[in-house]
Order: structure tokens, then C-alpha cells, then sequence
């Protein structure tokens, strides 16, 4: 006989199966309408999945295994608090740009001096920054923002190693999951700045590549900083993936590259610029078109 399930977790498909098959082979037809049945909230639960006692007593009773903690309902109201907390803490902090790189760039390389710059130039234009809030070339860009007054954001994530939220973070945010803290990135930016890195920035990477290839971003640059560390997967897409025919020649123009810190910002302002542009478009269409459509007879 199936074991009767955590309160806090559905029954699966062939759990549920298994039990209704025992109970009509044990049951006869006339005593099948007498099976014990419990309502759980929505769910319905029968036979063997029949506890005694209600979830409200559950919840009281501190007695009780603490494994309930770790269920995927449980799972979801955490998913559900980090939307939450991401979505108040940074819903006014104005134009903002994502900046990813790697935490191994140690502060006096080339790129960790490129990330202040970049970030004091942002900040100095009315941008907050927004990074993974981790040493290296997030680092530098958060202390480029910081130091010339700007907004300076770090969402970090709990990671098997240790990583506190360095110290030119002004808002940070621990995430527990990637899913809620990449929904960050996008949402509050205007723009994707990619310095290089390793596993992660190539996730950042695609993953805004593939949202404005299919259309879920509108105008969102991506500007790849250093040519010569991308210049190779630049090639790679042009001459194995685009010959290939798994892309076509625009999605490449998705990208832009750049090894100068002033020329960044300034796409990256322009960018934001054009999409503050295009949504006023949109607004003042969305409104003449309905009023052109209450004169007509």
C-alpha cells in the first residue's frame, strides 16, 4: 500500500494510481462509496492518503518532524518572497544598467580598471548599476558607481562557496535562486553590459540573447566588452552556428563589441535613450488608437 504522503506534498501520478488500483481490488462495489475521503484545502485525498488530524494542527503543533520545510510547496511561498523582495527593493530605483563579469579579475587588471571607469561614467549620466555583487569585475563597476555618486546594486546568490556582497554595494539583495535573480537583472535594466567571465557571464549572455531573439526585450543592447576575449565565440557563431543555419545574420547584430570604457557607456546611454524613445511611441499610439476607433459611426 502506498504510504500516506507529507501534508505539504501532492501525491504523484503513479502514486495516485497504485493507491486507487489497491483500494477497488480490496474494495467491493458497494462499500467503495464508504472509502474514507479528506479535503485538504483544494485537494481531495482518499484511502490511504487519508491523515488524521488537519494542516491546522500541523501548523501548531510544534511537536511535530520539521521536514515540511523542505517540500516544494514550502519551496514556492520562498520563490514567491524573493520576487516579492526583489521587486520592492528595486522598483524605484530609476534607469539601471546589468553589468556581468567575472569575480576572478583581480583590482588593477585592465578590465577592473575599464569596470570603474564604465560604472563612474554611468552614475555620472543618472544610471544606477547593477551587478552580481560579487569581487572582480562586479566590484570594480560597483565602486566606479559608488565613488561618483550613483546607485550601486549587488544581487548575489547563495553559492556552495562563500561569497559576501562586496563592499561598494549601496542595495543588495542574497538570492536563493538563479531563475528569481536573473528576472532581476532584466526587469530593472535597460541595457546588458558583459565584461568577460566564465560559466555565469555566458549564461547572462545567452540568456539575454535568446529573451530579445524572441522578442521579449525590445531594443536591449548587449555590449560585449573586449574584443579580444570574445572575438573567438564572435567567430565560432559567424562561422559554425550562422553557416549552420541554427541563427541568422541579425540575431549577431545583437551584439555589439568594444574595447574602449568611454565608447560602452556611451552605446549603452544612446540604447537606453532609444528605448525611453520607443516606449513613449508605443504610449501615445496606444492612446490615439482608441480614440480614432470611438469616432468612427
Amino acid at each position: 500500500m502506498v504510504a500516506p504522503i507529507d501534508p505539504d506534498r501532492m501525491p504523484t501520478d503513479d502514486e495516485r494510481r497504485a493507491t486507487e488500483r489497491l483500494a477497488q481490488d480490496r474494495a467491493p462495489e458497494q462499500h467503495r462509496a464508504a472509502l474514507p475521503e479528506k479535503h485538504r484545502g483544494p485537494a481531495v485525498l482518499r484511502r490511504g492518503q487519508v491523515q488524521p488530524g488537519t494542516t491546522d494542527q500541523r501548523l501548531l503543533d510544534t511537536r511535530g518532524p520539521s521536514d515540511w520545510v523542505h517540500t516544494d510547496p514550502w519551496r514556492v511561498l520562498r520563490i514567491q518572497a524573493e520576487f516579492v523582495e526583489g521587486f520592492g527593493l528595486l522598483a524605484e530605483i530609476g534607469k539601471a544598467v546589468s553589468v556581468f563579469g567575472s569575480a576572478r579579475t583581480p583590482p588593477g587588471h585592465p578590465d577592473y580598471v575599464a569596470g570603474e571607469q564604465i560604472g563612474a561614467a554611468l552614475a555620472r549620466a543618472g544610471y544606477a548599476v547593477i551587478t552580481g555583487g560579487g569581487p572582480g569585475a562586479m566590484e570594480a563597476v560597483n565602486k566606479g558607481c559608488c565613488e561618483a555618486g550613483g546607485t550601486s546594486v549587488g544581487l548575489g546568490i547563495e553559492l556552495p562557496f562563500e561569497q559576501s556582497i562586496n563592499d561598494w554595494v549601496d542595495i543588495g539583495i542574497n538570492f536563493r535562486y538563479f531563475f528569481a535573480r536573473k528576472t532581476m537583472f532584466v526587469k530593472y535594466s535597460s541595457a546588458f553590459l558583459i565584461f568577460p567571465g566564465g560559466f555565469g557571464t555566458l549564461d547572462e549572455l545567452f540568456e539575454a540573447l535568446v529573451l530579445i531573439q524572441t522578442g521579449k526585450l525590445y531594443h536591449f543592447p548587449v555590449i560585449l566588452f573586449g574584443t579580444r576575449y570574445w572575438g573567438g565565440l564572435i567567430e565560432w557563431l559567424r562561422g559554425r552556428v550562422l553557416h549552420e543555419g541554427k541563427i541568422r545574420s541579425d540575431d549577431l547584430d545583437l551584439m555589439v563589441l568594444t574595447d574602449d570604457p568611454a565608447q560602452a557607456s556611451r552605446l549603452v546611454i544612446r540604447a537606453c535613450e532609444m528605448q525611453t524613445s520607443a516606449a513613449a511611441r508605443r504610449a501615445s499610439r496606444d492612446l490615439t488608437e482608441p480614440a480614432r476607433g470611438r469616432s468612427r459611426p
